[in-house]
């Protein structure tokens, strides 16, 4: 369905995420961002990058820009390779480059996650690069189909502890490790960015439900949600994580 209706006269259209309302009860302060209402901050950057150096934070960035591409496994390396500056694709493992997130889901899968003003950009290089496919290749934007959250500090690993069964322990998920499975009794994928830093994603529908999860959780270990300009604060997942070893 087209919304460019919606542009005539001036105005635009603006995307909302699923936890907005749960943010907005927390006392989230929002901005509109690359087309998207966003929860920038709660109380200060500083104050909330203060929580997520000491203990916990949780942050809505169901904005994230979303691929999901399927083609045989030859051809989705392939389109790696062209697409992400020769990245090599391996399971369990999330490669970042040329940009993004680079998420093999199956031998036949993969989920490209970046931020929404670079999507359309990786939507082109990924297109360019399906092209020379030697069979089928599908190229959806997702971006609304996955929610998504950060949970960042110390105390992240405690708790999903509290929601989730999933094998967190560095030995287990090393940085840049992703790990489809079962997050609060819902089918999910976590990718562990840095040491202390986890993107965690699940159905929209459940946005809401996934929100009240964590927070419940985090409220019992002194964590907070934190805003959108907290993050950004911290240090950022490396520009290439391929080049960590």
């Amino acid at each position: 369905m087209s919304l460019a209706f919606l542009q005539a006269g001036g105005l635009t259209a603006v995307a909302g995420t699923p936890m907005e309302h749960a943010a907005r009860e927390a006392g989230a302060h929002f901005e509109v961002r690359d087309g998207w209402n966003v929860a920038v901050s709660y109380e200060s950057p500083n104050a909330e990058a203060l929580a997520c150096v000491e203990r916990a934070g949780w942050a809505d960035v169901s904005h994230l820009g979303k691929l999901e591409i399927q083609a045989s496994e030859h051809d989705l390396a392939a389109i790696a390779a062209a697409a992400a500056d020769g990245a090599q694709l391996e399971l369990g493992t999330a490669t970042r480059a040329a940009g993004a997130w680079w998420c093999p889901l199956t031998r036949g899968r993969m989920l490209v996650i970046c931020e929404p003003g670079e999507l359309a950009g990786l939507r082109g290089a990924v297109l360019e690069a399906s092209a020379r496919a030697t069979a089928p290749v599908s190229v959806v934007d997702v971006s609304t189909v996955f929610a998504a959250m950060t949970l960042i500090g110390p105390l992240a690993r405690e708790v999903f502890a509290r929601f989730c069964a999933a094998d967190l322990r560095p030995a287990a998920t090393p940085v840049c490790g992703l790990r489809p499975g079962s997050i609060a009794r819902q089918p999910g994928v976590i990718l562990r960015e840095e040491e202390d830093r986890f993107l965690f994603l699940f159905g929209w529908a459940i946005g809401h439900y996934m929100w009240t999860q964590v927070a419940d959780a985090g409220a019992h270990l002194a964590g907070r949600p934190v805003g959108l300009d907290a993050l950004a604060a911290l240090p950022q997942p490396a520009q290439e994580a391929a080049s960590r070893a």
